[in-house]
């Protein structure tokens, strides 16, 4: 049991990348000299997904790291090519081109037979499957370093110090802090998949705060990485739930007549059991995604006070600086936070499931 719970928690990775979200436009959103900046377009940029990874404007030139475009077409063929044939958005390569249109705004389309703009297959790498790759090999060798220091701990003497420590710290803190508590005495059983989602969620928080490659992703931010979170949850509760925890959503301890002839409460249980992965989803996409909104949206106060004067604007620039560094150690403290809830919920929702027979509850006291 417990491999097939370490085996989900590996497969975990590799599915958010498959399931990120559809791009948004790639475009530079920041208006010019002549036009007044359009914060709510500043913020989609900044938050959306693309086929390129902006890194700066230099002179009027954007630089930018090209991604792979995967797409099958309509004609059934498959295409590999590179996001700069793009061109930022403003041209077309074999056919295919970056949509601006409400429909598909900043999505890879093509024109079918009729005219219209149509979606093709598409398994482009995008910045936030990029950024994913990033962070989970990031994940992954903060793992192999840990383990490789304990699997030498015979030839060693001491505790673990610095960074071993520190991974220790947060470890331990987790499944003596969460998982114990909330699950019980199959705790082990699950703590392969709860510490994947702790870290998996806190590292991404954390890179998603850099504002520099290889960070600045809004990968948390997106309902399609916290939708598959949240399923991996959804899964793991169901499947592995006890008899007695079905019998208490199919046939619950109630009086009778609020099981029949109408199964009121049984119909509660089982939207219970949907509307807990969907507050995992949720609360975790909502919370990181007003960070970076509102992150972005104290930095555009930059921009927008230009037209008051040298000295508003000087004046805004300083809160503006003020604001968004309190607002970024903040938003540290919410990735933990965040990682946190999503995993202590997890375990609470994992713990219900495994409900004993109420014999046996008795026969312990």
């Amino acid at each position: 049991m417990s491999k097939n719970i370490f085996t989900i928690a590996i497969s975990l990775i590799m599915s958010l990348a498959a399931l990120a979200a559809a791009p948004a436009n790639d475009s530079t959103a920041m208006a010019n000299t002549d036009k007044k900046i359009n914060i709510p377009e500043v913020i989609m940029h900044h938050i959306g997904d693309s086929y390129s990874w902006h890194i700066a404007t230099l002179n009027g030139h954007d630089i930018s790291i090209p991604l792979p475009v995967i797409v099958r077409g309509v004609d059934g063929k498959w295409h590999l090519f590179s996001s700069a044939r793009f061109e930022h958005g403003h041209s077309a390569y074999n056919g295919f081109y970056i949509s601006h249109s409400d429909k598909h705004s900043g999505k890879i389309v093509e024109i079918n037979a009729q005219g219209e703009e149509v979606r093709p297959l598409d398994f482009s790498i995008t910045k936030n499957v990029f950024s994913l790759f990033i962070n989970s090999s990031i994940l992954i060798i903060i793992v192999l370093l840990s383990a490789r220091w304990y699997r030498n701990r015979d030839v060693q003497n001491g505790n673990p110090k610095g960074f071993i420590a520190a991974v220790e710290m947060f470890i331990m803190s987790v499944v003596d802090g969460i998982i114990k508590p909330c699950i019980g005495k199959n705790y082990k059983r699950y703590t392969p998949y709860l510490l994947t989602a702790f870290f998996f969620i806190f590292i991404n928080n954390i890179m998603g705060l850099i504002p520099i490659f290889p960070g600045g992703a809004n990968i948390t931010g997106n309902i399609a990485i916290t939708f598959t979170l949240a399923m991996f949850t959804f899964f793991i509760v169901n499947i592995f739930g006890t008899k007695e925890y079905w019998k208490e959503i199919l046939w619950p301890h109630v009086p009778w007549w609020l099981k029949a002839p109408i199964p009121l409460m049984p119909l509660i249980e089982i939207i219970g059991m949907f509307t807990k992965p969907f507050a995992l989803m949720i609360r975790l996409f909502a919370n990181i995604l007003a960070g970076h909104s509102v992150i972005i949206g104290l930095v555009c106060i930059v921009f927008v006070t230009v037209e008051l004067g040298t000295a508003m604007n000087t004046g805004m620039t300083v809160l503006s600086v003020i604001m968004t560094t309190f607002v970024n150690f903040l938003e540290i403290l919410v990735a933990y936070i965040q990682a946190y809830v999503f995993t202590i919920l997890s375990a609470v929702f994992i713990g219900l499931s495994q409900v004993e027979p109420h014999h046996q509850h008795e026969g312990q006291h």
